[in-house]
């Protein structure tokens, strides 16, 4: 994540013909479109994106590994267009380069980097920035959707296949039946609107002036904005990957507490099942994937603890 790679880029396998060797033939033929040299491009991520880093030019590329994917990313260039109209500090898409772009069927883009060496931001920051994103008021062209959580649930149900026991699957698709109509009742007290859709530690990073910046645009979408609370609250609650003391400075300088609002446990079953899924979609092409996704399973089914999840 150096380089302004977010937490999603992790490896997954990618789609069919997703490999290493065909991303650097997309790569190369989008740099010759958009003049820029790939000499020395390294490959830093191959997972829903692979993703190149061109350090001498300063520039990051993504690859995503959904060939559907193009208007999503032209979403996430405006976004990132208006962010920088805006003055508001996150990854900036290169500026004289037209895109996205459609090569050998992949959607390419091309980002400034945030930074040479791995240094996140703090949570402080994080709250911070979400803060300051959630008083912007974006305008209607930007297109943003209505962020539907039960719409991506059923997708990766859908996409769970091999490595993953049928009894498992039968088991989440019963529980996110019942979550539905949990979430469906929940009273949000935060104002609906623009939300980042994947706000945690790993996408804020700390550019090359000390700046925390926020990365990972694709899923801006328009929502309670308590999505945007959710994945800081579970890592300090259930996974215990946040300490209190960081979690108390999240919530003093947000100036929201979300696990004192009643809904908070449905939207963190919500969010852990959602997170549970991404891994099963993975647990064909990596066997710590497979792993970790049966040990997420079973303490979801056990209401067993959640202390001993991986970080990927």
């Amino acid at each position: 994540m150096a380089s302004g790679v977010s937490g999603d880029d992790m490896a997954d396998g990618g789609a069919a013909g997703f490999t290493a060797e065909a991303t650097l033939a997309v790569l190369e033929e989008a740099c010759a479109t958009a003049r820029l040299d790939p000499a020395g491009a390294r490959l830093v991520r191959l997972g829903s994106n692979a993703v190149y880093d061109l350090a001498a030019l300063r520039v990051i590329v993504r690859i995503a590994a959904d060939p559907d994917a193009l208007a999503e990313m032209e979403r996430a260039v405006r976004v990132a267009r208006w962010l920088a109209a805006e003055s508001f500090p996150a990854n900036r898409v290169v500026s004289n380069v037209a895109q996205p772009l459609v090569v050998g069927g992949r959607v390419v883009t091309f980002w400034e980097s945030v930074q040479d060496a791995e240094e996140y931001a703090s949570v402080a920051e994080l709250a911070d920035l979400l803060k300051r994103l959630h008083w912007l008021e974006e305008p209607e062209s930007l297109g943003l959707p209505y962020f539907d959580p039960f719409a991506k649930v059923r997708a990766s149900l859908r996409g769970l296949g091999v490595g993953v026991q049928p009894e498992d699957v039968k088991f989440l698709a019963e529980h996110a039946d019942r979550l539905e109509k949990d979430y469906g009742r929940l009273d949000f007290v935060l104002p609906f609107g623009l939300i980042h859709g994947d706000a945690n530690i790993g996408n804020i990073l700390r550019d090359r002036s000390g700046q925390a910046v926020l990365i990972d645009l694709d899923g801006f979408a328009l929502a309670p904005r308590e999505w945007d609370l959710i994945l800081t609250a579970i890592y300090y609650d259930r996974y215990g990957w946040h300490t209190r003391e960081q979690y108390e400075s999240f919530v003093h300088h947000y100036g929201f507490d979300l696990m004192n609002w009643p809904g908070y446990p449905v939207l963190a079953d919500v969010r852990e099942l959602m997170m549970t899924l991404w891994m099963g979609g993975k647990a064909a092409a990596e066997p710590r994937a497979a792993e970790e996704f049966v040990r997420r399973v079973e303490a979801i089914r056990t209401n067993g603890s959640r202390r001993d999840w991986g970080v990927f």
